[in-house]
């Protein structure tokens, strides 16, 4: 870190003085042309060589690229590691081809050992997730990402109480079947295979719009609100375990529109 010579201080110590508490973190950072000027004069420095300095600070705060590809390696593995494990034990399973039978028996279903050990390793996921969210990198979506990690945590817990583990194996396997292939992109970003990272946001880009708007809605959203009122019959949880897989499916379309954005503002630039 370059400091002041003749005071043997860092330059932005100087921003520290005579600013309110409410605006000193901003101007710390990125401060302004009069507070630039300021800096300028006391250090005898010139302007452009102070906002280099700053423009280094900011850049040590940002975590590097070997940190990003190192948590996107690890969901990308437990994404795709769980996606197999799921699709193999749901292609065993009558309710995967016939959705009816999440509701045959309810609520005297057996848990059997793996939909139990499916369940159980998404819900510490998930619960991990939340968590570490505080102190991963922080991004732009961070609210939206605690609220979605939130959903589903509630979402594992409450159907596992009330043994609805069957449609909830669904869901959890309509989402994985995408996960991993946005992990995946930005891996092959991060290591700079721009070829790879494009064709793999367009193949995640395609995965996330049929799964998310198409196939949930229609297999697992038909299913919790229809097929279990025909079968079931009314129940006091129902009505909470559909508001929140529809709070899930209005996150599924804001995210949607995110993807759209991206892809059409590299389309009109050529990319």
């Amino acid at each position: 870190m370059q400091k002041d010579p003749r005071l043997g201080i860092e330059p932005r110590t100087f921003l520290l003085q005579g600013n309110s508490a409410t605006n000193c973190a901003t101007v710390q950072h990125n401060p302004d042309s009069r507070h630039l000027d300021g800096l300028s004069k006391q250090l005898d420095w010139e302007v452009r060589k102070v906002q280099r300095w700053f423009r280094h600070r900011r850049n040590q705060d940002k975590p590097s690229i070997h940190t990003k590809f190192c948590e996107s390696m690890w969901r990308f593995s437990f994404y795709l590691g769980i996606f197999i494990y799921g699709f193999q034990f749901l292609w065993q399973s009558p309710w995967m081809w016939d959705t009816r039978h999440c509701w045959y028996g309810y609520p005297y279903q057996v848990m059997t050992p793996g939909l139990y050990h499916y369940y159980v390793t998404e819900l510490a996921f998930y619960w991990s997730l939340m968590f570490s969210q505080f102190t991963d990198i922080k991004r732009k979506d961070f609210l939206i990402m605690f609220i979605h990690h939130l959903a589903t945590v509630s979402l594992i817990s409450f159907s596992y109480a009330n043994n609805m583990a069957r449609v909830g194996s669904l869901v959890l396997l309509v989402h994985d079947a995408s996960d991993f292939l946005l992990e995946a992109a930005k891996m092959a970003n991060y290591a700079k295979y721009q070829r790879l990272c494009d064709f793999l946001f367009i193949f995640f880009s395609v995965v996330f719009f049929i799964t998310r708007l198409v196939i949930f809605p229609i297999w697992v959203l038909n299913s919790t609100m229809f097929e279990s009122w025909a079968i079931v019959g009314p129940y006091p949880s129902w009505w909470l375990f559909n508001i929140l897989l529809l709070l899930l499916q209005v996150l599924h379309i804001f995210w949607s529109y995110l993807i759209s954005r991206i892809a059409v503002k590299a389309i009109m630039r050529g990319k």
